[in-house]
């Protein structure tokens, strides 16, 4: 067990500006630096000396061009309330307004994040081992909301010379009880720790974390492995945005499990929508394609099933899968009136 760490500040740094040799006023800045230190930096000094700004010229709206700067570093809209926009960033960050930053900058410009913050870090890492002799950890940190708490704090969005996740997975506690999911991201809690006396006000961008054991991983994939996409992503989309998040599949790759997960969006619908009472048969042979048959084709049967319809497709589109409706219509008197397919956007 450590015997306790200390956060230091590192004081006397100037306000960076695109160009600027960031190692080296921090050496200058922390010549004390010593082997087994984490320098903590703020994501926002490196993206001023890398040149992520965007200007906002005279007499252009600032939250305007702010608006079209998260437009331009999203890839996807998770949700969303008047201005507020939750989205993914090209560097797989979910986060509000694509962390983009309007404090503590001139009015002039607005800082993106670092394009690539592991590289940043390990080229920051590199240097002051040159600079210094020093072999250290680098940790770039950035100001994130957490959902379902207030307040913000700081999170690692770069990191290089350790390890991002402690994991304790196949672990026994003193109980005696298998950990099965627990992962640490230490690289956050080092983020957050150094932001104490960095502070938001006081103009200090860079701590050092002290008294840390760690390992320098021999493969340093950076912060890669705390980005939580995908399968396991059980957030996906905000509750205002799920109906226009869904787009038809072209291509679909079927997957086992489609009629058991029809089944189930039907009893969602027609739990939700009662007032759209329709008597309805779907089924099918697999391969991705759910038949659906309405016994009596009336306008009204018509007009219920296309709200229940909705509903569905909806509620698969949110439990993961990706689908498309083929009207048939009811030709020579047939009761099926069109195909749900669903599966997997093919690649």
């Amino acid at each position: 067990m450590p015997g306790g760490i200390t956060v230091l500040p590192v004081r006397g740094l100037p306000e960076f500006v695109p160009g600027d040799d960031l190692a080296g006023a921090v050496a200058g800045a922390a010549p004390w630096l010593a082997d087994g230190d984490v320098v903590v930096v703020t994501s926002k000094v490196v993206s001023k000396v890398e040149g992520r700004l965007v200007p906002v010229p005279p007499g252009t709206d600032r939250e305007a061009a702010r608006q079209r700067a998260i437009d331009d570093e999203t890839v996807r809209l998770v949700a969303r309330r008047g201005p507020l926009k939750i989205v993914e960033t090209r560097q797989g960050w979910v986060v509000a307004a694509a962390g983009i930053d309007a404090s503590n900058v001139p009015g002039d410009a607005l800082v993106l994040l670092p394009a690539d913050a592991d590289a940043s870090a390990r080229a920051l890492r590199a240097r002051l081992r040159e600079l210094l002799g020093v072999d250290v950890a680098v940790v770039i940190s950035d100001t994130f909301g957490r959902t379902w708490r207030e307040g913000l704090t700081d999170v690692a969005v770069g990191s290089a010379g350790i390890t991002a996740l402690t994991d304790h997975r196949g672990a026994v506690d003193a109980h005696g009880n298998l950990l099965e999911t627990t992962q640490v991201a230490v690289v956050d809690e080092l983020a957050s720790a150094a932001d104490l006396v960095k502070g938001k006000l006081a103009g200090v961008p860079v701590a050092v974390v002290r008294g840390l054991p760690f390992t320098p991983p021999a493969d340093d994939a950076g912060t890669r492995p705390l980005v939580r996409l995908g399968p396991g992503d059980l957030f996906p989309y905000g509750s205002r945005d799920l109906v226009g998040t869904r787009a038809p599949g072209a291509d679909l790759v079927p997957r086992p499990g489609e009629l058991e997960a029809v089944a189930a969006a039907f009893l969602v619908a027609t739990t939700a929508l009662p007032d759209f009472p329709v008597v309805l048969r779907y089924g099918g042979d697999g391969d991705g394609v759910v038949d659906v048959h309405l016994p009596e084709a009336t306008p009204t049967t018509a007009l219920n099933l296309g709200a229940l319809l909705g509903a569905v497709v909806v509620q698969l589109h949110a439990e993961g899968w990706t689908t498309r409706w083929e009207p048939v219509g009811t030709p020579g008197g047939s009761s099926l009136v069109g195909r749900l397919w669903l599966g997997s956007p093919a690649a």
